[in-house]
């Protein structure tokens, strides 16, 4: 299956006394570099949040507007810059039919991604793919979904008032998608440095 991914890494870590999430490190890589990893099957990938260090060669950036307007308008802004990425020369840039849905926080979604492609990949039809938690919640920054689906709902909400502080679910709600149970634990996200603590994470890497 061909998709790009969008890694959503701008909220305010409000909750972590604004540390970023990003710069978290779980078994000798910050967050962001596991997400990546996560999503290493993309085709192309896109960070979308502040100025980050150390991105792999030819991973893009992007940044919601204005800064810190929630995941809904982090997701357009990846999309926009998933599709207004140069071209290699002698082809057309083209984005992939799917997009992976990727926030930062989640140390283990690796685990989760492929049961998503599968289960899409075996279901003709839907428009996408959205992890089920262990205990039953949905997780929509942990999704692959239709490309050409979501820039038809972006573009939508753009005309009916916009995405700042817009609601996720909000702006998925008319796919078909498929509610996909991932493994344990694979959903498991920081918001707190009690959630940090509780999945092993340590403070953001030093630097000499």
């Amino acid at each position: 299956m061909e998709f790009d991914a969008v890694i959503l890494a701008g909220g305010r870590s409000s909750r972590l006394g604004g540390v970023p999430k990003s710069g978290l490190e779980y078994d000798g890589a910050t967050l962001l570099e596991r997400a990546l990893q996560a999503a290493r099957g993309a085709r192309a990938a896109v960070v979308v949040g502040p100025p980050q260090q150390g991105l792999r060669p030819g991973t893009l950036t992007a940044r919601e507007d204005p800064p810190f307007a929630g995941p809904a308008a982090a997701i357009a802004a990846g999309l926009a810059a998933l599709a207004g990425r140069p071209a290699a020369p002698g082809s057309a840039a083209e984005t992939a039919p799917w997009t992976l849905v990727l926030a930062c926080d989640m140390p283990h979604a690796r685990d989760a991604v492929a049961v998503l492609i599968r289960e899409l990949e075996g279901s003709p039809g839907a428009e996408g793919a959205m992890a089920i938690s262990a205990d039953g919640r949905r997780q929509p920054l942990l999704g692959l979904y239709s490309t050409a689906a979501l820039e038809r709902e972006v573009a939508a909400a753009h005309d009916s008032g916009g995405l700042v502080n817009a609601s996720v679910f909000g702006l998925l709600a008319r796919l078909e998608l498929l509610p996909v149970p991932v493994p344990s634990g694979s959903t498991d996200d920081v918001d707190t440095w009690e959630d940090a603590a509780a999945l092993g994470i340590d403070g953001p890497r030093r630097t000499s």
